[in-house]
């Protein structure tokens, strides 16, 4: 580090804990932390709007597996940030967040400089892991070891790291840029044995896996087997165990769900954190706690909030490999009898309708369209459907912004990170025209990087879900109808190919004669 800036030893660190890419927007304030960006290996993506930068570094750590970073400026940019940064904090998505801030003498002092806010890091206190101002050169390569760190070994989320503007031109100290990646998880592997007991004693075991199962396929798999289990999978663990018959792709707020979850004389809960819009998204307030409670988890304030007969903190799939191991050493193995998931998984697709049946068909044509896609869905009428139930193909490939935080406007920008992070694989935004207004002009970063994404723009006009909503608790609908542009024109105006289809029916067929021209493509449905 001899001799750089700490603006240019930032670009050293990042790229020795193995960031490739930035999504930010310079600014004066900023200035001296791309000093280094243009002679490094990182590349910078440039959004439209800060809040596009923080929700396409979500995207990128979906679908990289690796922290979405961000650079933005003090102030207007990081208030803009904020939103993003809380859609990852609830869905647990490492984000790092870089910003700058005014010089350290003039912070908290009301005198009126540009972008000024009476206490930036403390506002971000509240929404992210930890927020850290770099006032020393020698805090730098502590405090992003401490967030890589984070990271990997502990319940992800957005972290945020200020450097005041006196802070970024100084000179670095020299400083060991060596990076120690490997996870290191405090595992309570004492606590194995107690479930080994309680799995072997149970005649009715039930699996509910969340988002924090998403890399643990084969030992979710294997527990599944050899307990003759069936696999409750909340909306971040869709495309665990795709079509397996112990699995129910269903929503646990759904009566058929939550019977099937009462019937069990043990629940063994991993990576999930029993939200309400995944337990109890239509606030009926009936779901009931499991009884015979075993929960798996990595965070020890989850653990905390809903007490389990055993909890035990680890990594999940670390957790699992290693149950499952005691049970096969034990000569633990069931005949493989399906009847409970395939009963829960009838009923559930019975429950849910016909109107939404068909939406859910709409996002099962994508998926079969296109093999191995990555699906980011936005807060629209097929991705609450599909979040009931459905199966995707490829564990982490369908996420959407529709539960926990339901930031409206996520889907495009996301679905540009994720196509940068995977460029080999399919990525599809499905969006209504009204989220798809939100955050429309960040298609353009589309079009300058060459992101393959395929915009899906359901658009029946207006948010018919809370229209729908309003309607059924008595209210006058007032505000629901926002009228749509025209997306054919505007895709024409970016220089996006795009085609309007008037029938789900014909999805297939256009998703195919996109696909093969490659770069970003439009695709509207108009609903009636």
């Amino acid at each position: 580090m001899a001799g750089l800036t700490v603006g240019e030893a930032l670009i050293h660190l990042l790229e020795a804990h193995g960031v490739d890419t930035v999504f930010g927007i310079p600014g004066v304030h900023t200035i001296e932390l791309y000093r280094g960006l243009a002679s490094s290996r990182i590349r910078h993506v440039t959004p439209r709007h800060e809040q596009g930068a923080a929700f396409m570094a979500d995207g990128y750590a979906r679908a990289s597996g690796k922290p979405g970073v961000a650079f933005v400026i003090t102030g207007p940019g990081l208030t803009n940030a904020i939103t993003p940064m809380a859609q990852a904090r609830a869905d647990s998505i490492p984000m790092l967040v870089i910003s700058g801030v005014n010089r350290v003498d003039t912070l908290g002092k009301g005198l009126g400089y540009l972008h000024e806010l009476p206490d930036q890091r403390g506002m971000l206190e509240k929404v992210a892991l930890f927020s850290h101002r770099v006032e020393d050169p020698a805090e730098l390569a502590d405090v992003l070891a401490r967030a890589f760190t984070r990271f990997s070994t502990a319940r992800p989320g957005p972290v945020h790291i200020e450097i005041p503007l006196d802070v970024m031109g100084m000179p670095a100290l020299p400083l060991d840029s060596r990076i120690d990646q490997a996870p290191h998880h405090s595992q309570d592997l004492g606590k194995i044995g107690e479930v080994e007991a309680k799995a072997r004693a149970a005649s009715a075991p039930l699996i509910l896996a969340g988002g924090g199962a998403r890399q643990a396929e084969a030992p979710l798999r294997s527990l599944a087997e050899l307990l003759d289990a069936p696999v409750v999978t909340t909306v971040n663990a869709r495309g665990l165990m795709h079509r397996h018959p112990l699995a129910v792709h269903a929503s646990p707020s759904l009566k058929a769900v939550r019977a099937l979850i009462g019937d069990a004389d043990l629940v063994i809960a991993v990576g999930t954190e029993f939200g309400p819009t995944d337990y109890d998204m239509y606030a009926d307030g009936s779901f009931v706690m499991p009884r015979h409670l075993v929960r798996l988890d990595i965070d020890a304030d989850q653990l905390a909030r809903h007490p389990a007969a055993i909890p035990v903190k680890g990594d999940a799939a670390e957790l699992l490999e290693a149950l499952v191991a005691e049970l096969r050493d034990g000569g633990m193995g069931r005949a493989m009898s399906v009847g409970r998931a395939a009963a829960a998984r009838e009923a559930a697709w019975a429950e849910i309708g016909p109107v939404m049946r068909n939406q859910v068909r709409v996002v099962e044509a994508i998926r079969d369209a296109l093999p191995g896609s990555l699906i980011v869905g936005d807060s629209t009428q097929p991705v609450y459907a599909a979040n009931l139930c459905y199966d995707h193909d490829r564990p982490g490939g369908w996420f959407n912004a529709a539960t926990g935080y339901g930031a409206l406007g996520y889907a495009p920008p996301a679905a540009i990170g994720a196509a940068i992070a995977r460029p080999d694989l399919p990525v599809v935004c499905l969006t209504g025209d009204g989220g798809f207004q939100f955050t429309l002009p960040e298609i353009a970063v589309a079009v300058e990087t060459g992101a393959a994404v395929i915009f899906v723009v359901w658009n029946n006009r207006g948010y018919r879900e809370i229209e729908t909503s309003m309607r059924d608790a008595g209210v006058e609908p007032v505000g629901v109808s926002p009228a749509p542009p025209d997306f054919l024109k505007l895709a024409d105006a970016y220089g996006i190919p795009a085609e309007r289809i008037a029938s789900a029916a014909e999805i297939v067929g256009a998703l195919r004669r996109v696909h093969a021209g490659g770069g970003p493509r439009l695709i509207e449905i108009v609903v009636d």
